[in-house]
């Protein structure tokens, strides 16, 4: 009777695969000059390694496929304090790369504790919101405790520093808390709260006042701080509609550093012009509709931890790229974050298809509750224990 039921949602996986093959596309195109004038002559060192990664990706993907959801709310407490262990760690044997220290150096490879504390962030709060849904409902400190926690993340990561990935992680954590209950006012106070302090925040250190002056005007020092996102500006104008034709742009040619990272929609931009944009965002918009759609089947199949991880993965993913797209083209302030699926960099794309992949898992077990092939499980409550006042 189910032998011919679909298992899996085709319309996410297809939109997933679709930013992958648009991302090794504008990366192979972004990255051959690069390369080979800084590699050594090997002009596909970053293609490669971009295949690897991919690679990799691809058995985390099918590892986390395995894992019932469940197992994701009883041990999401405890990912969170291994997570701060590492985000701490970072601060004092962590790599430094252009005045960073965000990545572990384990062998020849690294960790960005950032990309993983993004994915942890949405795991547990989803968890949180499962065990305090009557108290975030109801009282303020419901709304307020899980900030604390989001607060030493925002401080840790504010120490490396990595000013992109805690607004990602605070705007994507005030998203689930307002779709977890929590009353309208209490959300838009405690947004503009957040708001104010990240702004201040921004304007505490010189260099990050230098890039929002940039922002502003960024022709008023176009080979100096604006050279950056007036050579991404370029590429953007010079893409029109149907831009310049895969591998025919000039930027990527050492005009616009580093194209094959956080700028790289840019690239895309010039190559694929604004038909090429429209693509982009289409995808993006179809991966958020999915992830919504995931998650409130999750919830009214009376699974709520589902469902609150759904919503978080699509937000957390749709805004990172938002902020990326905005980035390059001009219209939020210059932020180092990669373009989900697409950007050059192995622990963005791991954990990307480790995301998605619980998407998936979730979507499947969906399936499973309304074909009623498995009982409807009771939603478990958590008692008052060792982690859930937190």
């Amino acid at each position: 009777m189910h032998k011919d039921m679909i298992w899996y949602d085709k319309t996410l996986l297809i939109t997933v695969l679709l930013l992958v093959a648009i991302g090794m596309i504008s990366v192979t195109s972004s990255s051959l000059y690069y390369a080979e004038n800084t590699m050594n002559g090997n002009a596909n060192y970053f293609v490669i390694r971009h295949l690897i990664y991919l690679a990799i990706s691809f058995l985390g993907v099918c590892i986390v496929l395995t894992q019932p959801i469940e197992r994701w709310q009883k041990y999401g407490p405890y990912l969170l304090i291994l997570g701060l262990i590492l985000l701490v760690a970072v601060l004092f044997i962590g790599k430094t790369v252009n005045g960073s220290q965000r990545w572990l150096a384990i062998g020849p490879l690294t960790f960005q504790v950032s990309e993983a504390m993004k994915l942890i962030a949405v795991v547990y709060l989803a968890g949180y919101l499962v065990r305090r849904t009557d108290e975030i409902q109801t009282q303020i400190r419901g709304f307020l405790k899980p900030l604390l926690v989001l607060a030493l993340i925002t401080g840790l990561l504010l120490l490396e520093p990595d000013f992109g990935a805690s607004v990602v992680i605070l705007a994507t954590s005030l998203a689930m808390l307002f779709l977890g209950g929590a009353k309208l006012w209490q959300f838009i106070g405690l947004s503009g709260a957040v708001a104010s302090i990240l702004g201040l925040i921004a304007i505490s250190q010189p260099y990050r006042l230098e890039r929002l002056m940039t922002f502003l005007n960024p022709w008023a020092d176009p080979f100096g701080s604006g050279y950056q996102l007036t050579q991404s500006l370029i590429a953007f104008g010079r893409g029109s509609i149907w831009g310049q034709g895969l591998g025919n742009s000039l930027q990527k040619l050492s005009y616009l550093p580093e194209a094959h990272t956080d700028f790289i929609f840019a690239v895309l931009a010039e190559e694929m012009g604004l038909v090429g944009v429209v693509l982009v965002l289409s995808l993006f918009f179809i991966f958020f509709y999915r992830s919504m759609k995931i998650g409130r089947e999750a919830i009214s199949l009376e699974q709520p931890y589902a469902g609150y991880l759904a919503y978080g993965i699509g937000f957390w993913l749709t805004f990172q790229a938002l902020i990326n797209m905005g980035v390059t083209s001009g219209a939020l302030p210059t932020k180092g974050l990669t373009l989900p699926f697409i950007s050059y960099g192995g622990n963005s794309l791991i954990f990307c298809g480790a995301a998605v992949a619980i998407l998936l898992r979730i979507d499947f077990e969906n399936r499973l509750l309304k074909s009623g092939m498995v009982a409807k499980p009771r939603v478990k409550v958590q008692a008052e224990d060792s982690y859930a006042t937190a």
